[in-house]
């Protein structure tokens, strides 16, 4: 049979006996080879000087940052001088201060008292003018209304004198700035009806409901009010007589008295006095 040919070079063949020679020649070299551990560690120890290889070195301090700033300057030392021409100045605007913010104060007040004269002359004229009552505390009017004349017993709904007056109300909260915060009070007898699973529900629902009306008007903006209930967790009275629980089932509305102007003049003023305050405290060179 003839012998098949192939593509493959005759000089292939030598090529790779040679190649096969030399990796047994390297292999036997590496099994003769022995390591130098000491001078394998002294040349490890140069290179790594010489590359800059840097090595764990234990610190027995806490090494503390510098500034520049702390080593070139000093802090300066107020001049006796100068100091006391600030102080000078500061002790004159003081009282200055004090008389823009007790105006601030009084005009506010002044409000208040408005406001309570107003309500006041408008119960007058209601027919629930003896379920209600006003308050004033510094900057806060507070009308409290009597469930008498305003809710049925155990419910919620509004009576038409009560609603009527409520949208009076509106129309004289309407002219006045501030957040009107509306209360539902109860006593301490429990409740558990279809609608009602405490006295939780009934004072927040009594709460609502003022609320609904005062917003139907149109004439006093959502966004100032706020509704709360507390059951009977504030009582004014005894709820151990018929007479004490009466007065406290009731109805609050409190109206602070603020305007956002106002209020930051105040806090300008007040940051003001805080910043003589701190100049005052400054002692000078001796």
């Amino acid at each position: 049979m003839a012998q098949k040919k192939t593509n493959i070079p005759a000089w292939m063949v030598t090529y790779a006996d040679l190649m096969s020679l030399l990796l047994c020649f390297f292999v036997l070299l590496l099994s003769f080879a022995e390591i130098d551990a000491e001078k394998f560690r002294r040349v490890a120890e140069e290179l790594s000087k010489a590359f800059g290889v840097q090595r764990e070195v234990e610190a027995t301090q806490i090494p503390m940052g510098t500034s520049a700033v702390f080593q070139q300057f000093s802090p300066a030392v107020p001049d006796r001088t100068l100091l006391d021409e600030v102080r000078q100045r500061t002790t004159q605007q003081q009282p200055q201060l004090e008389s823009m913010r007790s105006m601030l104060e009084a005009q506010r007040q002044q409000r208040t008292l408005q406001l309570a004269a107003s309500l006041e002359e408008l119960l007058k004229t209601s027919s629930l003018e003896g379920v209600t009552d006003i308050e004033v505390d510094r900057f806060r009017v507070v009308v409290r209304i009597a469930e008498q004349g305003t809710f049925g017993s155990g419910n919620a709904e509004v009576t038409p004198a009560f609603a009527e007056l409520l949208e009076e109300l509106a129309t004289v909260l309407a002219a006045v700035t501030g957040t009107i915060s509306i209360e539902g009070h109860t006593d301490n007898v429990p409740i558990s009806t279809s609608r009602f699973r405490s006295n939780w529900d009934l004072a927040a629902l009594r709460a609502s409901s003022v609320a609904n009306i005062l917003v139907s008007t149109e004439t006093l903006s959502a966004e100032r009010l706020m509704i709360q209930g507390f059951a009977d967790t504030k009582p004014l009275a005894s709820n151990l007589t018929p007479e004490g629980r009466a007065v406290n089932r009731r109805v609050e509305l409190k109206i602070d008295i603020n305007d956002p102007i106002e209020e930051r003049e105040e806090r300008s003023i007040r940051s003001m006095e805080n910043s003589l305050s701190d100049v005052a405290a400054i002692q000078p060179a001796p």
